[in-house]
């Protein structure tokens, strides 16, 4: 765009901030007019020019209080970096489908307002990402006139990797089947490496060793947070409107004689609905 070719440098320094991961920001994905795009949350930007990050940059306009920040990102918009956007609805029809997105004619800086990029950043790693897959490309069909050494030695890192893949497939087998025993002889079963699926580093899906299968604790939060709510509803009892009884819910007990009874010291109870004085 011609107006961000005309922004200074300084300026330029702070959206290549943001918009590396270095500044922590959020990026979400929307559609606006059809096509995907980046944007962020205003607040987050607000957050990433008052962290420490930023202020060890130079070149740069100094940030020191959040009042700083919104001035320093309101005099980024009018280079059209990122502009202020509404957000819609899904675009699809499930709800976790990006939401869509609409430019709106008063720009400005509002920390709980949307922004989408229209600045893609630098673009050398993409480059240097294309040149390396076409070498890539380039380098797998000219294989046949390769020194044999190198193939040779390509031969037994592709055999080395289907190795490694195999045992990975052979562990899961075999932590399935020793599961599986162990639950009919030392109920409720153990699992050899616990973590082997979950989202965690390479070292850590390894440890611990071996593990109960045990079931998982509700969390203090949500017991606490269900017994409020049982109080709540045992406390609440049905009112006028002015915090006293319902007229058709007082009630008062009478004792009178048993007919039926010729026990003269037998009671009975009996209740009777009345109106209270205030609505006679």
């Amino acid at each position: 765009m011609e107006q961000q070719s005309k922004a200074p440098q300084d300026i330029r320094n702070v959206v290549n901030f943001l918009r590396s991961s270095k500044a922590g920001m959020k990026v979400r994905v929307g559609v606006l007019n059809g096509k995907r795009i980046d944007y962020f949350k205003g607040k987050a930007a607000v957050k990433a020019l008052t962290s420490p990050a930023y202020a060890k940059l130079k070149n740069v306009p100094k940030v020191s209080t959040e009042e700083e920040a919104t001035q320093l990102l309101l005099s980024i918009i009018p280079f059209a970096f990122f502009l202020r956007v509404e957000r819609g609805a899904p675009s699809g029809s499930a709800s976790s489908s990006p939401k869509t997105l609409q430019i709106t004619q008063m720009q400005t800086f509002v920390l709980s307002d949307y922004y989408a990029w229209f600045y893609e950043g630098s673009q050398l790693t993409t480059y240097l990402g294309g040149v390396a897959m076409v070498a890539v490309m380039l380098g797998g069909v000219m294989f046949p006139l390769w020194p044999p050494i190198m193939r040779l030695g390509v031969w037994y890192l592709s055999i080395g990797v289907l190795g490694l893949i195999g045992l990975f497939f052979a562990l899961a087998v075999v932590r399935l089947i020793f599961f599986i025993i162990t639950i009919i002889v030392a109920s409720p079963g153990i699992w050899i490496f616990p973590k082997l699926f979950a989202d965690v580093g390479f070292v850590e899906s390894f440890i611990p060793l071996w593990e109960w299968d045990l079931p998982k604790k509700k969390s203090k939060k949500k017991r606490s947070e269900k017994s409020e709510k049982k109080g709540k509803s045992a406390a609440v009892s049905p009112t006028n409107g002015e915090g006293s009884p319902s007229p058709s819910l007082s009630a008062r007990i009478e004792e009178v004689p048993d007919s039926d009874d010729s026990r003269p010291a037998s009671r009975q109870a009996r209740v009777e609905e009345v109106l209270d004085e205030d609505d006679s």
